[in-house]
């Protein structure tokens, strides 16, 4: 195995590793942000001088995708996607290869379709200073900056696990 892919694969699991860790964390910024909502709401009803926060659905939901998103290359990296293994969970390794390098160049081919997509959205929320049809109106481009950047680490994921695949078919062992 060339010592550049092996470089390749080190370092693109390196950077998803570190940031799926941080992307658990927002959980936490998720619970933070829910829990103050619920306080002003309730703060709002009993007649307490708070007024009900009009940003919190929205940076939830900001905070969620967030999540969602820069986890993904990190739970790819893991194998912890769901899988069928009526059949898969007995076949050796060599034939899980075969058929994981299969799968994966059609899982690249629809990365490469949303990043395409993503970037054009998100110069479009540059260009147009875009912002969310609600009372806070936030601007759209930070949202669409961390989707851009989500889709590139899990297309760069998605190599680097062809890469192993091939590595596996070859009988090489990283």
């Amino acid at each position: 195995m060339p010592g550049w892919m092996l470089t390749y694969i080190r370092v693109v699991e390196a950077v998803n590793y570190r940031v799926g860790r941080f992307a658990m964390y927002l959980l936490f910024v998720l619970m933070g942000i829910l829990i103050w909502s619920s306080i002003t709401k309730i703060g709002s009803d009993i007649g307490a001088p708070i007024n009900p926060s009009l940003w919190t659905l929205e940076m939830a939901q900001f905070v969620m995708v967030a999540y969602y998103i820069l986890g993904g290359p990190y739970s790819m990296q893991l194998g912890s996607h769901v899988r069928m293994d009526l059949l898969y969970g007995n076949w050796t390794p060599e034939r899980k290869a075969r058929f994981d390098a299969f799968t994966i160049l059609l899982v690249i081919g629809f990365l490469a379709v949303l990043l395409y997509g993503a970037i054009d959205s998100t110069a479009y929320s540059f260009r147009y200073g875009e912002r969310a049809p609600s009372a806070w109106r936030p601007y759209l481009w930070p949202v669409k900056v961390i989707m851009c950047l989500g889709f590139a680490l899990m297309l760069l994921q998605a190599i680097a696990t062809l890469l192993r695949d091939i590595a596996v078919m070859r009988g090489v062992k990283i």
